[in-house]
């Protein structure tokens, strides 16, 4: 069987290291990231709006270790890291796909130096390290609001009590 033809958008921080000219060169970076461990409504609105915010939208997962160390569960993610690069390559709105091990993805965001960093409108971004460092070299950081009442932990909920 083939590859499906969105897995080229699946590399690793540095395979887009390398390409990062290239990339730069067609427009604006945005950056986001996240679990995204069951993809609903809530998931592909959010991605499709920062996708809106500039040319390439690049979203790193955190791996299953990095999910893990959230406190969303013994048995989060559900999904694999592999499996939710997949899902999330598939999406027209996502350029790339790429991963983080760490709690939050600053080593990543220090690499690719996107133009605009996206956080759903949970955060606070004027707290976070993230906006501190893409803010240090001219970038911008931006929070989009949530699709009301969508979240995985209360899917996961809504399957578990069997409702």
């Amino acid at each position: 069987m083939n590859s499906p033809i969105f897995a080229d958008k699946i590399m690793s921080p540095n395979q887009i290291n390398d390409r990062l000219a290239d990339i730069k060169s067609k427009g604006s970076i945005v950056f986001t990231n996240g679990v995204f461990d069951v993809l609903h409504r809530g998931h592909v609105t959010y991605l499709d709006s920062a996708a809106q915010q500039g040319f390439s939208l690049i979203v790193a997962l955190n791996t299953d270790h990095s999910a893990r160390l959230l406190g969303k569960g013994k048995d989060r993610p559900l999904n694999t890291l592999a499996d939710r690069m997949y899902v999330i390559a598939a999406l027209e709105s996502v350029s790339y796909v790429t991963w983080f091990d760490e709690n939050t993805p600053l080593e990543i965001i220090k690499l690719i130096r996107p133009d605009l960093l996206v956080k759903g409108g949970d955060y606070d971004m004027s707290i976070l390290e993230e906006t501190k460092i893409v803010e240090s070299y001219g970038g911008q950081a931006k929070s989009i609001n949530f699709v009301t009442g969508y979240s995985t932990t209360a899917l996961v909920q809504k399957i578990l009590n069997g409702s």
